[in-house]
């Protein structure tokens, strides 16, 4: 027997019209490329987006077809964000930060008819655009008219200013209703193992994830919330704030390009934002302007940091100096992306201030509605005891069965689990912490070594600004860890010093075999070490000695 409830499909224009009448109020504030702040509602985001709407079609598209955007986190990307899948068509943030290379053969995989682009990007896409006039038909540039950049297109292309397209568009566009599962978004994997891949969101996807990551014990967004995005909307749809905002009617603080630490305290404390999030690499820097220039953080509350693990030294200090909790989070493109978040239970009330430090350090609890598991090599479950560490294993209503252009379901196994290339371990009180990638681990001797508490314990060091260990070969012990290190500005480092930490935190086994001082380390287009260039460089390290 069925229930008697009515079926209404989840829409992602149904939270933008929710926004729209019952928080229309609410601030949408974002700085621009000419260092001038815009500011509108979600009244005015609503009605400009159907507006974009009525100008798309004008332009040909339908549903299904594939809208690129290369642009940062600002006011007009946010209007594509809910027009696109608003009209069924599917909204495909590209990462800029991509090697062009990538980022043509990524539009032509998609098949992107039309690209959104920010004016910085302008060279990037003249650059590209031989390459993808077989699919791009037209380029709009973000930017009103006085404001267009100088671009080179391939023939054929047209070039739109965005400003002029959408004060001539109509706004009578009624949203649809249709079915939720239909494509809403595309994002592609950063490629650090290959060609990135496409994952492929729907409307109820999203949705979901936004309720979830909305809720007291994820990131706690509300009506009085300021939320400030740092993460960029070309990554993992900014983590899906933008569309967990407009569930919860919160004001939505869109930083732009400029993410140094001034900046980002002065747009913390102009505009009273109460809550942020983005990757560690920004707080660090945060957290030494702060230090330099002596200002406090007059209203952010809490910080969510994730895409790598955030080290001991950047929780305590904005704990201890600024009153700020910085809370870890874990998910991935294939995740929507938010998976975990590390929200206390009761009993961790009871942990002493340096016990409550080591916890922060986990990712945290899986968010209702999605599930996880370890596993071992040959597949066993492995238990919750905070010890056992295995492969992560998650499945549920956010997470691909697929990536873009391959079969459903055939990015999981029979029973549905999505492999995540992590290696972790689950308390019996449910946090789950990431030990290392698999392709990452250390294993020495037959045993296993996480790269990941070895990398937390140096940076701890205060001439140490990045640290990463990777495996290097060993004549007898088949793998030993390598310990690399970048000096903080206007410091040495003493690889003994650094040595000396890890007295009594690890197993000596465990120990880096060699330090190895560096001017700096490679990473990916996303911000996350690139540990596959270091293992090439540095695999035979201790062979060829």
């Amino acid at each position: 027997m069925l229930g008697l409830m009515q079926s209404h499909g989840l829409m992602i224009s149904s939270i933008l019209k929710h926004a729209a009448r019952h928080h229309g109020e609410s601030q949408v504030i974002s700085r621009t490329h000419e260092n001038t702040t815009h500011r509108y509602s979600w009244a005015d985001v609503e009605r400009r987006s159907r507006r974009l709407v009525r100008a798309m079609q004008a332009m040909g598209l339908e549903a299904g077809d594939r809208v690129g955007t290369l642009a940062w986190n600002g006011y007009r990307h946010l209007e594509v964000y809910y027009a696109a899948p608003g009209m069924k068509a599917i909204c495909h943030t590209i990462n800029p930060r991509l090697h062009p290379d990538d980022i043509a053969y990524i539009i032509n995989h998609a098949g992107d008819k039309v690209l959104f682009v920010d004016s910085s990007f302008a060279p990037l896409v003249s650059a590209i655009a031989g390459r993808v006039a077989d699919t791009v038909k037209a380029v709009v540039m973000l930017a009103a008219p006085d404001h267009m950049p100088e671009v080179t297109l391939a023939p054929g292309m047209k070039l739109i200013c965005y400003d002029q397209m959408i004060d001539g568009a109509d706004e009578d566009y009624a949203w649809p209703l249709f079915d939720e599962n239909t494509a809403s978004a595309l994002c592609y994997t950063s490629g650090t193992t290959g060609r990135p891949k496409g994952v492929l969101y729907s409307h109820r996807s999203t949705i979901l994830h936004a309720y979830a990551t909305a809720l007291p014990d994820v990131l706690d967004i509300r009506a009085s919330s300021r939320v400030l995005p740092v993460v960029p909307m070309f990554h993992v749809n900014a983590w899906g704030i933008p569309y967990a905002a407009a569930l919860t009617g919160a004001s939505l603080v869109l930083p732009g390009r400029h993410l140094d630490g001034a900046s980002m305290a002065m747009l913390l404390n102009d505009e009273q934002v109460t809550f942020t999030c983005g990757v560690p690499t920004v707080w660090l820097g945060l957290l030494q302007h702060l230090r330099s220039s002596g200002q406090k953080l007059s209203t952010v509350k809490r910080i969510m940091t994730g895409g790598s693990a955030a080290p001991p030294l950047l929780i305590e200090a904005f704990r201890d100096e600024f009153g700020v909790a910085v809370e870890h989070g874990w998910g991935m493109t294939e995740l929507s992306p938010v998976g975990t978040y590390n929200a206390p239970k009761p009993k961790q009330s009871e942990l002493s201030k340096d016990e409550a430090a080591q916890h922060m350090l986990k990712q945290g609890r899986v968010l209702p509605g999605i599930d996880m598991k370890i596993v071992d090599g040959s597949g066993k479950e492995l238990p919750w005891d905070g010890v056992a560490f295995g492969d992560l294993l998650v499945r549920g209503p956010w997470v691909a069965s697929a990536y873009f252009g391959d079969q459903p379901g055939s990015a999981c196994d029979a029973d549905g689990w999505f492999a995540t290339g992590d290696v972790a371990t689950i308390d019996p009180d449910g946090f789950m912490e990431i030990t290392d990638r698999s392709k990452d681990v250390i294993k020495s001797g037959g045993e296993w070594i996480s790269s990941i508490t070895l990398e937390n314990i140096a940076v701890s060091h205060p001439d140490v600004a990045e640290a990463a260990v990777i495996a290097a070969v060993h004549p007898k012990w088949d793998e030993r860890p390598l310990l690399l290190v970048v000096p903080a500005p206007g410091k040495s480092v003493d690889p003994a010093a650094v040595m000396a930490l890890y007295e009594g935190k690890v197993a000596k086994w465990w120990l880096p075999d060699e330090v190895v001082v560096v001017p700096e380390l490679p990473h990916t287009a996303t911000g996350k070490l690139l540990k596959s260039s270091l293992r090439t460089q540095y695999r035979e390290h201790y062979i060829k000695k």
